[in-house]
Protein backbone atom coordinates (compact mmCIF):
# COMPACT_ATOMS: atom_id res chain seq x y z
CA UNK A 1 0.00 0.00 0.00
CA UNK A 2 1.35 3.43 -0.95
CA UNK A 3 1.29 5.71 2.05
CA UNK A 4 1.82 9.45 2.10
CA UNK A 5 4.36 10.10 4.90
CA UNK A 6 2.78 13.47 5.59
CA UNK A 7 -0.62 12.02 6.48
CA UNK A 8 -1.35 10.01 9.64
CA UNK A 9 -1.93 6.27 9.45
CA UNK A 10 -4.34 4.40 11.68
CA UNK A 11 -4.61 0.58 11.68
CA UNK A 12 -2.69 0.48 8.42
CA UNK A 13 -5.12 2.85 6.67
CA UNK A 14 -4.24 6.28 5.36
CA UNK A 15 -6.18 9.05 7.06
CA UNK A 16 -7.12 12.21 5.22
CA UNK A 17 -6.79 15.40 7.21
CA UNK A 18 -9.83 17.62 7.04
CA UNK A 19 -9.21 20.87 5.20
CA UNK A 20 -9.13 23.89 7.45
CA UNK A 21 -11.94 26.28 6.61
CA UNK A 22 -13.98 29.06 8.17
CA UNK A 23 -17.70 28.90 7.45
CA UNK A 24 -20.45 31.50 7.55
CA UNK A 25 -21.76 30.26 10.89
CA UNK A 26 -18.30 30.54 12.45
CA UNK A 27 -17.92 34.12 11.22
CA UNK A 28 -21.42 35.05 12.40
CA UNK A 29 -20.76 33.56 15.82
CA UNK A 30 -17.45 35.39 16.19
CA UNK A 31 -18.83 38.74 15.03
CA UNK A 32 -22.05 38.42 17.03
CA UNK A 33 -20.20 37.49 20.22
CA UNK A 34 -17.90 40.51 19.93
CA UNK A 35 -20.82 42.87 19.23
CA UNK A 36 -22.90 41.54 22.14
CA UNK A 37 -20.02 41.90 24.62
CA UNK A 38 -19.20 45.37 23.32
CA UNK A 39 -22.81 46.54 23.77
CA UNK A 40 -23.10 45.04 27.26
CA UNK A 41 -19.76 46.55 28.23
CA UNK A 42 -20.81 49.94 26.86
CA UNK A 43 -23.83 49.96 29.19
CA UNK A 44 -21.63 48.92 32.12
CA UNK A 45 -23.59 45.74 32.76
CA UNK A 46 -22.28 43.27 35.31
CA UNK A 47 -21.09 39.94 33.87
CA UNK A 48 -21.05 41.59 30.44
CA UNK A 49 -19.17 38.66 28.87
CA UNK A 50 -22.26 36.52 29.44
CA UNK A 51 -23.98 38.46 26.64
CA UNK A 52 -21.45 36.87 24.29
CA UNK A 53 -22.19 33.41 25.69
CA UNK A 54 -25.93 33.92 25.11
CA UNK A 55 -25.23 35.03 21.54
CA UNK A 56 -23.13 31.93 20.88
CA UNK A 57 -25.96 29.71 22.11
CA UNK A 58 -28.48 31.55 19.96
CA UNK A 59 -26.63 31.21 16.64
CA UNK A 60 -28.14 28.04 15.16
CA UNK A 61 -27.97 26.32 11.74
CA UNK A 62 -31.28 27.90 10.61
CA UNK A 63 -33.31 31.03 11.30
CA UNK A 64 -36.24 29.09 12.76
CA UNK A 65 -33.95 27.20 15.10
CA UNK A 66 -32.42 30.48 16.25
CA UNK A 67 -35.84 31.92 17.00
CA UNK A 68 -36.87 28.76 18.85
CA UNK A 69 -33.56 28.81 20.72
CA UNK A 70 -34.05 32.40 21.86
CA UNK A 71 -37.61 31.65 22.98
CA UNK A 72 -36.76 28.50 24.97
CA UNK A 73 -33.74 30.17 26.61
CA UNK A 74 -35.74 33.25 27.58
CA UNK A 75 -38.59 31.21 29.11
CA UNK A 76 -36.14 28.89 30.83
CA UNK A 77 -34.15 31.81 32.26
CA UNK A 78 -37.24 33.57 33.61
CA UNK A 79 -38.38 30.37 35.33
CA UNK A 80 -34.86 29.96 36.72
CA UNK A 81 -34.90 33.47 38.15
CA UNK A 82 -38.25 32.80 39.85
CA UNK A 83 -37.01 29.54 41.38
CA UNK A 84 -33.76 31.22 42.34
CA UNK A 85 -35.57 34.03 44.12
CA UNK A 86 -37.76 31.61 46.09
CA UNK A 87 -35.00 29.16 47.09
CA UNK A 88 -32.18 31.62 47.76
CA UNK A 89 -34.30 34.08 49.70
CA UNK A 90 -35.87 31.33 51.83
CA UNK A 91 -32.87 29.03 52.31
CA UNK A 92 -29.99 31.44 51.83
CA UNK A 93 -27.18 31.55 49.30
CA UNK A 94 -25.77 28.15 50.12
CA UNK A 95 -24.75 25.18 47.90
CA UNK A 96 -27.57 23.13 49.42
CA UNK A 97 -30.10 25.80 48.41
CA UNK A 98 -28.67 25.75 44.88
CA UNK A 99 -29.01 21.96 44.77
CA UNK A 100 -32.64 22.07 45.97
CA UNK A 101 -33.38 24.81 43.47
CA UNK A 102 -32.00 22.72 40.57
CA UNK A 103 -33.92 19.62 41.71
CA UNK A 104 -37.15 21.60 41.37
CA UNK A 105 -36.13 23.67 38.35
CA UNK A 106 -34.93 20.97 35.95
CA UNK A 107 -38.15 18.86 35.97
CA UNK A 108 -40.12 22.07 35.42
CA UNK A 109 -38.30 23.07 32.23
CA UNK A 110 -38.41 19.47 31.02
CA UNK A 111 -42.20 19.37 31.42
CA UNK A 112 -42.51 22.75 29.65
CA UNK A 113 -40.22 21.51 26.83
CA UNK A 114 -37.71 24.34 27.24
CA UNK A 115 -34.87 22.17 28.52
CA UNK A 116 -32.60 23.44 25.72
CA UNK A 117 -32.38 26.69 27.66
CA UNK A 118 -30.84 25.05 30.72
CA UNK A 119 -27.23 26.11 30.01
CA UNK A 120 -28.06 29.79 29.44
CA UNK A 121 -30.38 29.75 32.45
CA UNK A 122 -27.63 28.28 34.60
CA UNK A 123 -25.47 31.28 33.68
CA UNK A 124 -28.17 33.66 34.93
CA UNK A 125 -28.86 31.62 38.09
CA UNK A 126 -25.18 31.49 39.00
CA UNK A 127 -24.94 35.25 38.59
CA UNK A 128 -27.62 35.63 41.27
CA UNK A 129 -25.88 33.05 43.45
CA UNK A 130 -22.53 34.84 43.08
CA UNK A 131 -23.91 38.27 43.98
CA UNK A 132 -25.85 36.79 46.94
CA UNK A 133 -28.53 39.42 46.61
CA UNK A 134 -31.76 39.34 44.62
CA UNK A 135 -32.27 43.03 43.86
CA UNK A 136 -34.25 44.72 41.10
CA UNK A 137 -30.97 46.12 39.80
CA UNK A 138 -29.67 42.58 39.30
CA UNK A 139 -32.92 41.54 37.63
CA UNK A 140 -32.65 44.46 35.17
CA UNK A 141 -28.99 43.57 34.57
CA UNK A 142 -29.82 39.96 33.70
CA UNK A 143 -32.77 40.92 31.52
CA UNK A 144 -30.52 43.37 29.66
CA UNK A 145 -27.88 40.67 29.13
CA UNK A 146 -30.51 38.32 27.71
CA UNK A 147 -31.97 41.04 25.48
CA UNK A 148 -28.55 41.94 24.09
CA UNK A 149 -27.35 38.35 23.70
CA UNK A 150 -30.48 36.89 22.13
CA UNK A 151 -31.18 39.90 19.89
CA UNK A 152 -27.61 39.99 18.59
CA UNK A 153 -27.71 36.25 17.89
CA UNK A 154 -30.98 36.57 15.98
CA UNK A 155 -29.78 39.58 13.97
CA UNK A 156 -26.47 38.06 12.85
CA UNK A 157 -28.24 34.80 12.02
CA UNK A 158 -30.68 36.52 9.67
CA UNK A 159 -28.05 36.28 6.96
CA UNK A 160 -27.88 32.81 5.44
CA UNK A 161 -25.77 31.78 2.47
CA UNK A 162 -27.63 30.90 -0.73
CA UNK A 163 -27.81 27.13 -1.13
CA UNK A 164 -29.58 27.18 -4.49
CA UNK A 165 -26.43 26.22 -6.43
CA UNK A 166 -25.71 23.38 -4.02
CA UNK A 167 -29.26 22.04 -4.37
CA UNK A 168 -29.01 22.22 -8.14
CA UNK A 169 -25.70 20.35 -8.01
CA UNK A 170 -27.39 17.49 -6.14
CA UNK A 171 -30.29 17.56 -8.60
CA UNK A 172 -27.95 17.17 -11.55
CA UNK A 173 -25.98 14.43 -9.78
CA UNK A 174 -29.14 12.45 -9.03
CA UNK A 175 -30.22 12.70 -12.64
CA UNK A 176 -26.79 11.56 -13.82
CA UNK A 177 -26.93 8.55 -11.52
CA UNK A 178 -30.41 7.59 -12.73
CA UNK A 179 -29.19 7.90 -16.31
CA UNK A 180 -26.27 5.54 -15.61
CA UNK A 181 -28.53 3.04 -13.83
CA UNK A 182 -30.97 2.94 -16.77
CA UNK A 183 -28.12 2.46 -19.24
CA UNK A 184 -26.75 -0.42 -17.20
CA UNK A 185 -30.20 -2.03 -17.14
CA UNK A 186 -30.45 -1.65 -20.93
CA UNK A 187 -26.99 -3.21 -21.39
CA UNK A 188 -27.93 -6.16 -19.21
CA UNK A 189 -31.15 -6.71 -21.17
CA UNK A 190 -29.17 -6.85 -24.42
CA UNK A 191 -26.11 -8.80 -23.31
CA UNK A 192 -27.45 -10.88 -20.43
CA UNK A 193 -24.51 -10.12 -18.17
CA UNK A 194 -22.43 -7.10 -17.15
CA UNK A 195 -19.73 -6.21 -14.65
CA UNK A 196 -21.90 -3.54 -13.05
CA UNK A 197 -21.54 -3.46 -9.27
CA UNK A 198 -24.58 -1.24 -8.55
CA UNK A 199 -22.53 1.51 -6.86
CA UNK A 200 -24.69 4.19 -8.52
CA UNK A 201 -27.67 3.06 -6.48
CA UNK A 202 -25.73 3.35 -3.23
CA UNK A 203 -24.48 6.79 -4.22
CA UNK A 204 -27.99 7.87 -5.23
CA UNK A 205 -29.29 6.96 -1.77
CA UNK A 206 -26.53 9.00 -0.12
CA UNK A 207 -27.00 11.99 -2.42
CA UNK A 208 -30.78 12.02 -1.89
CA UNK A 209 -30.41 11.89 1.90
CA UNK A 210 -27.95 14.80 1.83
CA UNK A 211 -30.03 16.79 -0.64
CA UNK A 212 -33.27 16.38 1.33
CA UNK A 213 -31.55 17.51 4.54
CA UNK A 214 -30.20 20.58 2.74
CA UNK A 215 -33.59 21.39 1.20
CA UNK A 216 -35.27 21.07 4.60
CA UNK A 217 -32.68 23.47 6.01
CA UNK A 218 -33.73 25.99 3.36
CA UNK A 219 -37.36 25.66 4.51
CA UNK A 220 -36.27 26.44 8.08
CA UNK A 221 -34.56 29.60 6.87
CA UNK A 222 -37.87 31.08 5.69
CA UNK A 223 -40.48 31.85 8.33
CA UNK A 224 -43.45 31.87 5.95
CA UNK A 225 -42.40 28.96 3.71
CA UNK A 226 -43.67 25.50 4.58
CA UNK A 227 -42.03 23.55 1.79
CA UNK A 228 -39.18 23.74 -0.69
CA UNK A 229 -39.67 22.72 -4.33
CA UNK A 230 -36.32 20.97 -4.29
CA UNK A 231 -37.37 18.98 -1.21
CA UNK A 232 -40.51 17.81 -3.03
CA UNK A 233 -38.37 16.98 -6.06
CA UNK A 234 -35.84 14.91 -4.08
CA UNK A 235 -38.66 13.19 -2.21
CA UNK A 236 -40.16 12.25 -5.56
CA UNK A 237 -36.80 10.89 -6.75
CA UNK A 238 -36.46 8.90 -3.54
CA UNK A 239 -39.80 7.18 -4.19
CA UNK A 240 -38.68 6.42 -7.73
CA UNK A 241 -35.44 4.94 -6.42
CA UNK A 242 -37.43 2.52 -4.27
CA UNK A 243 -39.07 1.25 -7.45
CA UNK A 244 -35.71 0.98 -9.23
CA UNK A 245 -34.35 -1.11 -6.36
CA UNK A 246 -37.46 -3.28 -6.49
CA UNK A 247 -37.31 -3.96 -10.26
CA UNK A 248 -33.62 -4.74 -10.55
CA UNK A 249 -34.01 -8.36 -9.35
CA UNK A 250 -36.65 -8.89 -12.04
CA UNK A 251 -34.08 -7.97 -14.70
CA UNK A 252 -31.02 -9.69 -13.26
CA UNK A 253 -32.93 -12.93 -12.68
CA UNK A 254 -34.03 -13.45 -16.30
CA UNK A 255 -33.47 -17.15 -17.13
CA UNK A 256 -33.02 -16.41 -20.87
CA UNK A 257 -32.87 -13.34 -23.12
CA UNK A 258 -36.05 -13.08 -25.20
CA UNK A 259 -37.17 -10.71 -27.95
CA UNK A 260 -39.11 -8.57 -25.48
CA UNK A 261 -35.83 -7.70 -23.76
CA UNK A 262 -34.72 -5.63 -26.77
CA UNK A 263 -37.95 -3.62 -26.70
CA UNK A 264 -37.51 -2.85 -23.01
CA UNK A 265 -33.81 -2.05 -23.54
CA UNK A 266 -34.71 0.48 -26.26
CA UNK A 267 -37.22 2.09 -23.92
CA UNK A 268 -34.71 2.27 -21.03
CA UNK A 269 -32.06 3.84 -23.26
CA UNK A 270 -34.56 6.45 -24.43
CA UNK A 271 -35.60 7.11 -20.82
CA UNK A 272 -31.94 7.42 -19.74
CA UNK A 273 -31.37 10.21 -22.24
CA UNK A 274 -34.35 12.15 -20.90
CA UNK A 275 -33.88 12.28 -17.14
CA UNK A 276 -34.48 15.92 -16.26
CA UNK A 277 -36.36 18.13 -13.76
CA UNK A 278 -39.23 18.87 -16.13
CA UNK A 279 -42.41 16.83 -16.39
CA UNK A 280 -42.70 14.81 -19.61
CA UNK A 281 -43.62 11.54 -17.92
CA UNK A 282 -46.93 11.39 -19.79
CA UNK A 283 -44.96 11.10 -23.04
CA UNK A 284 -42.99 8.10 -21.80
CA UNK A 285 -46.08 6.46 -20.37
CA UNK A 286 -47.52 6.59 -23.87
CA UNK A 287 -44.33 4.98 -25.17
CA UNK A 288 -44.64 2.32 -22.54
CA UNK A 289 -48.15 1.52 -23.77
CA UNK A 290 -46.69 1.02 -27.24
CA UNK A 291 -44.14 -1.38 -25.77
CA UNK A 292 -46.99 -3.35 -24.19
CA UNK A 293 -48.76 -3.46 -27.57
CA UNK A 294 -45.61 -4.77 -29.27
CA UNK A 295 -45.30 -7.35 -26.48
CA UNK A 296 -48.73 -8.70 -27.40
CA UNK A 297 -47.76 -9.06 -31.08
CA UNK A 298 -44.68 -11.18 -30.40
CA UNK A 299 -44.85 -15.00 -30.54
CA UNK A 300 -45.90 -16.90 -27.45
CA UNK A 301 -43.14 -18.45 -25.32
CA UNK A 302 -41.76 -21.75 -26.57
CA UNK A 303 -40.87 -23.17 -23.19
CA UNK A 304 -41.13 -22.54 -19.47
CA UNK A 305 -37.88 -20.51 -19.36
CA UNK A 306 -39.12 -18.06 -22.00
CA UNK A 307 -42.45 -17.82 -20.20
CA UNK A 308 -40.70 -16.82 -16.95
CA UNK A 309 -38.54 -14.28 -18.81
CA UNK A 310 -41.54 -12.67 -20.54
CA UNK A 311 -43.50 -12.54 -17.29
CA UNK A 312 -40.59 -10.89 -15.49
CA UNK A 313 -40.22 -8.29 -18.24
CA UNK A 314 -43.93 -7.55 -18.19
CA UNK A 315 -43.77 -7.01 -14.42
CA UNK A 316 -40.74 -4.79 -15.02
CA UNK A 317 -42.57 -2.45 -17.39
CA UNK A 318 -45.55 -2.31 -15.02
CA UNK A 319 -43.19 -1.12 -12.28
CA UNK A 320 -41.63 1.42 -14.66
CA UNK A 321 -45.13 2.73 -15.35
CA UNK A 322 -45.46 3.35 -11.60
CA UNK A 323 -42.05 5.06 -11.73
CA UNK A 324 -43.35 7.42 -14.41
CA UNK A 325 -46.65 7.90 -12.61
CA UNK A 326 -44.76 9.26 -9.59
CA UNK A 327 -42.93 11.72 -11.86
CA UNK A 328 -46.16 12.72 -13.60
CA UNK A 329 -47.75 13.62 -10.27
CA UNK A 330 -44.84 15.99 -9.66
CA UNK A 331 -45.46 19.41 -11.18
CA UNK A 332 -41.91 19.80 -12.48
CA UNK A 333 -38.99 21.82 -11.19
CA UNK A 334 -38.13 25.16 -12.75
CA UNK A 335 -34.37 25.58 -12.93
CA UNK A 336 -32.22 28.06 -14.80
CA UNK A 337 -30.25 25.39 -16.57
CA UNK A 338 -32.43 22.33 -16.95
CA UNK A 339 -31.06 19.25 -18.68
CA UNK A 340 -31.99 18.87 -22.36
CA UNK A 341 -35.39 17.34 -22.87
Amino acid sequence: MDVNPYKPVENGRQLTLKKFSIGYRTLKTAIGTAIAIAIAQYFNLEFYTSAGVLTILCVQPTKKKSLESAYTRLVSALIGMIYGFICFELLGYHPLALAIMLVLYIPTIVSLKVVDGFVSSAVIILHVYTVESFSMGLVYNELALMAIGFTTGLVVNMYMEDIGKELDYYRVRVEELYMMIFKEIATYLREGDTLWDGREIIEAIEVLNTAKSLAFKDVENHFLRRQNNYYVYFDMREKQLEIIERVLPKVTALPVIVQEADLVADFMEDLAENVHPGNTAYHFREKLELVKTEFAQLPLPKDHQEFLAQAALYQFIEEMDRYLEIKQSFGGLNVNKARPQ
